[in-house]
């Protein structure tokens, strides 16, 4: 596990990623990347047109289907 720092990136806050996390992500400079929310934290990885459009479909689902979602959590 490696700790990272806050910085101030202009009016906001981010964090730079060490060039080892970079190199096994294979991303570089100006890449998009997910960052999901999951039981155990946070989750970062690559951009991924396919899992953003995958994304875009079920939060779409979701909103249609609410109430039935609703009545399956109980």
């Amino acid at each position: 596990m490696t700790a990272l720092k806050l910085t101030q990136i202009g009016n906001s806050v981010g964090v730079i990623l060490p060039k080892e996390v970079l190199a096994r992500l294979n991303l570089e400079k100006g890449d998009a990347v997910y960052m999901t929310d999951t039981a155990n934290g946070f989750n970062i990885s690559p951009y991924d047109i396919t899992f953003d459009e995958q994304m875009t479909q079920a939060r779409l689902i979701m909103k249609q289907r609410r109430a039935v979602l609703h009545e399956l959590a109980k």
